[in-house]
């Protein structure tokens, strides 16, 4: 198998990530909104969503914060 594939994070919808650089609003936190080759996210702190590749959040990902199921 590839290293590309065994390097994968394990990120899912509704994880909370910790990023290492703020967004403009001050916040680092960012709600999981859809997984692919490309990663959906949300601001906490003001709402504002992005689509970035998936390598560019699993490179500057400090923490992953899983939501577990009612």
């Amino acid at each position: 198998m590839s290293d590309v594939l065994l390097n994968k994070m394990d990120i899912k919808v509704g994880d909370v990530l910790t990023l290492k650089k703020k967004h403009p609003c001050g916040s680092n936190t960012w709600l999981t909104l859809r997984i692919g080759a490309d990663i959906k996210l949300r601001c906490l702190g003001c709402g504002h969503e992005i689509m970035t590749p998936r390598g560019k959040v699993e490179k500057n990902t400090k923490t992953v914060e899983r939501q577990t199921p009612p």
